[in-house]
């Protein structure tokens, strides 16, 4: 749990019967709701010893894990962990209607302006909406811990994988960097990614694969990234030291083609993980790693593969001696819709939206707290509101969703923020 002093200043975190105990006795009232911060009234950061804590980024195109975790003499020790859900997804697919809408007028008989074409400029580093919206909801995430926690550093993947550690054309930093603990794992990661964990030859999966030479080595193939592709082990078999002309005649070429195509996804992915990295890095210590070494500080430490894991397993990692049980997950939801209809499938519309975004004293995405005493709906129901002028509220729970809850049965928790929160287990808990 985080902790604030008397002026809101962040202490070390604390656990979750110690803020139980601070509560009862009333020596804290808390803070915020989601994620739970408490502050106490009667401590002042002068009489505290703060260590610090540090932060692990795993950034992802649909979720990015955020680890909180102490660091001491080099184990890591679980205290927080966020998975933030991203909609870049929706972003896209309101962007493509908006622009069929425009483009469906221009090309209608009606009375409209002429359209425009490259008459816009993009300023230096222009990003899309869709993966903008990535970085600047991770950025702002780690905004917020900083403000309930005492943050030291950063950690955070900058690339999918180090083109120093599977370069062989020519010395980087020495031999021992270039073919060191990390070289085979950088590879294969690679590999994995670019060909979707399939064999080239055959196209099966879920099946063990070997690393290939499209061109064998023993008939001058080289070690270059450009050069391996992924293969079933009948299929490697098969192959042997023969040209891939020989091995499959037909589908040579094709086969050429994709082992020489660049990982167009990853190399998007990565562009942006250096965006964020500068963002980060602007504000913050921050230190930087692969996705290859959190995979081999992953699998090194017996830890399963989540966002979250990812993230306290990031950069330089002696070894994780402390998990945390329950993961908080922030899905973005927005803060509302500046349209005041909504349209049939013609796109005419067929209703209105009212004015007052606020009603009875509640807005739309709210977490709120209702006791119904009696009655179908009697129990006690936490989650996020959806008013409606008639009084008669929903409430989304984490078993889904409650309606014609009166609002005077409500009871406030925490102001809409542009999220919904969930929780959900870690699934190495138990260690």
């Amino acid at each position: 749990m985080f902790v604030l002093d008397k002026r809101g200043i962040p202490l070390q975190p604390t656990t979750p019967a110690r803020a139980r105990r601070l509560l009862k006795v009333g020596r804290a009232v808390v803070a915020r709701h989601t994620p739970f911060v408490i502050r106490l009234k009667d401590r002042m950061i002068a009489d505290s010893q703060v260590d610090g804590v540090e932060l692990g980024v795993d950034p992802g195109s649909k979720h990015t894990g955020i680890a909180v975790f102490t660091v001491q003499a080099g184990e890591r020790r679980g205290r927080y962990a966020v998975q933030l859900d991203h909609r870049g997804a929706q972003i896209r697919k309101k962007l493509e209607q908006r622009a069929a809408y425009r483009r469906g007028r221009r090309t209608r008989n009606l009375r409209y302006r002429a359209p425009r074409f490259l008459n816009r400029t993009r300023p230096k580093g222009w990003l899309a909406p869709s993966l903008r919206h990535r970085v600047d909801t991770t950025v702002s995430w780690v905004d917020r811990l900083t403000r309930w926690a005492p943050v030291t550093a950063v950690h955070v993947e900058r690339v999918a994988f180090d083109t120093h550690a599977i370069t062989a054309g020519r010395p980087m930093e020495g031999a021992e960097y270039q073919h060191g603990t990390l070289h085979g794992v950088e590879v294969r990661e690679y590999l994995l990614a670019k060909f979707g964990r399939a064999c080239l030859y055959c196209g099966i999966t879920g099946v063990p694969l070997n690393i290939d030479h499209v061109h064998p080595r023993s008939k001058g193939g080289s070690d270059r990234v450009s050069n391996l592709v992924l293969a079933c082990i009948p299929c490697n078999q098969a192959k042997g030291n023969r040209p891939v002309e020989e091995f499959a005649p037909k589908r040579a070429v094709e086969i050429l083609r994709r082992a020489k195509t660049p990982l167009r996804d990853a190399a998007a992915v990565n562009a942006t993980r250096w965006v964020l990295w500068r963002a980060l890095d602007a504000s913050w210590p921050t230190h930087s790693a692969s996705g290859g070494r959190t995979k081999w500080n992953r699998i090194r430490c017996g830890l399963s593969k989540t966002h979250t894991l990812d993230a306290l397993a990031v950069g330089k990692l002696g070894t994780v001696t402390e998990l945390v049980a329950v993961v908080l997950v922030a899905g973005c939801a927005g803060r509302g819709a500046y349209t005041r209809t909504r349209t049939d499938r013609h796109g005419f519309p067929r209703l209105r939206m009212p004015r007052a975004k606020r009603l009875f004293g509640y807005a739309t995405g709210d977490l709120v707290r209702a006791v119904v005493p009696g009655g179908k709906k009697a129990g006690t129901y936490t989650g996020r509101v959806a008013v409606r002028r008639t009084g008669s509220f929903n409430i989304t729970t984490a078993r889904g969703v409650v309606q014609g809850i009166h609002h005077r049965h409500l009871r406030l928790l925490q102001r809409a923020d542009g999220y919904a929160y969930t929780t959900r287990g870690e699934s190495d808990a138990s260690r």
